[in-house]
């Protein structure tokens, strides 16, 4: 592709991802639990499946050749500590310590994940993980970033984010930018702007329970005396709760939260010339598609049987992504000293590429 061909190519993404900011705004002013359990159980199975497929393809983007194993055994271990263990009376963990290790799970693999990109000896790899390891042993208790907001809002928004703002400064584009500071700004909206959104639906009432706990972290955050988690008292979750549906702050949180997931799938999926849909073998397509299916339809008969099912899948793709999202922060620093030295824009593949072996 000439180089005034690809820039008018980024230029038309960038533009289409403004639209869909916007879409993805206006209706989560109105609806915003209903458009987030939508986009969850119908964009979020098929987002997870087509992006491992992806990252597959790219090799993680980690330096080694099985990296990806210690990341799925993490996510393996997350679920297990979260869905397999408090299943049996026998094996149920202390409220504290299950939070506490599922804590370092995340944290093990966000952390490892660095290490899989920037050391290259496998003893070099040893230690690091070792150390890693100790440490989240050590810091468990009290790390809410990565228990919490690490797999989903830094997920969905921020790395969102560096994904734009590094395509952005790589092709040192007008519209990039533009989308970047509309991405910024829309959150601002659900602050300042007062619309009053419609009526909850029953559906919505009975489907989002399992998500109120990050409802409840982010009213923590704004009001830790008043929201605490977990609630001690039956009185004290019914308060919180109606802080989640009922209070301004409240619904701008849920509002924000229903934005960032919309449009964290929205801009996945508008960028086929990433995806490159047309080079999926067809037997891998035709497989993703049937499990598509399958899991919105246990969401279609169950929303919370829908979630269970798809939780390992879910931190799976954000465990398997991790590599990736420090290899963008890393290109992000790289490109600001090239700007900021003349350089001109590189002729090299961008990250979104990936590397051979």
């Amino acid at each position: 592709m000439k180089p005034v061909d690809s820039i008018m190519n980024a230029d038309r993404i960038n533009y289409l991802n403004i639209g869909l900011m916007l879409i993805s705004c206006a209706v989560a002013f109105f609806i915003p639990f209903e458009l987030f359990l939508i986009a969850y159980a119908v964009l979020g199975p098929l987002h997870y499946l087509t992006e491992i497929s992806w990252l597959h393809e790219r090799k993680y983007f980690s330096k080694g050749k099985y990296d990806f194993v210690f990341l799925g055994l993490a996510a393996v271990g997350l679920f297990v500590i979260s869905y397999v263990l408090p299943k049996n009376p026998m094996t149920r963990l202390e409220p504290e310590v299950q939070r506490g290790l599922s804590t370092a799970f995340v944290y093990i693999a966000f952390a490892a994940a660095l290490a899989m990109i920037l050391l290259k000896t496998a003893f070099q790899r040893f230690i690091a993980v070792m150390v890693i390891m100790i440490s989240a042993i050590i810091t468990k208790n009290g790390m809410i970033f990565f228990s919490v907001f690490l797999p989903t809002l830094v997920h969905v928004y921020i790395f969102t984010g560096l994904f734009m703002l590094y395509g952005a400064l790589k092709g040192r584009s007008r519209s990039g930018y533009i989308s970047c500071i509309i991405f910024l700004l829309i959150p601002l909206s659900f602050i300042f702007l007062d619309v009053q959104p419609l009526a909850m639906t029953g559906w919505a009432k009975a489907s989002y329970p399992q998500f109120e706990a990050l409802n409840i972290y982010m009213l923590n955050l704004w009001d830790s005396n008043l929201y605490t988690w977990p609630p001690s008292t039956q009185g004290g979750m019914d308060m919180m709760r109606t802080g989640i549906y009922s209070s301004g702050v409240g619904i701008a949180f849920m509002r924000f939260i229903a934005f960032a997931y919309t449009y964290h799938y929205l801009n996945w999926f508008s960028k086929t010339t990433v995806i490159k849909w047309h080079n999926v073998p067809k037997v891998r397509l035709a497989v993703i598609v049937v499990l598509w299916i399958a899991a919105v339809g246990f969401y279609y008969y169950d929303y919370k049987l829908g979630f269970d099912v798809l939780f390992l899948l879910s931190f799976l793709h954000v465990f398997l992504e991790f590599p990736l999202n420090h290899v963008t922060w890393i290109g992000i620093v790289t490109e600001t000293k090239s700007i900021l030295s003349g350089k001109p824009v590189q002729a090299s593949a961008p990250v979104m590429k990936g590397k051979k072996r």
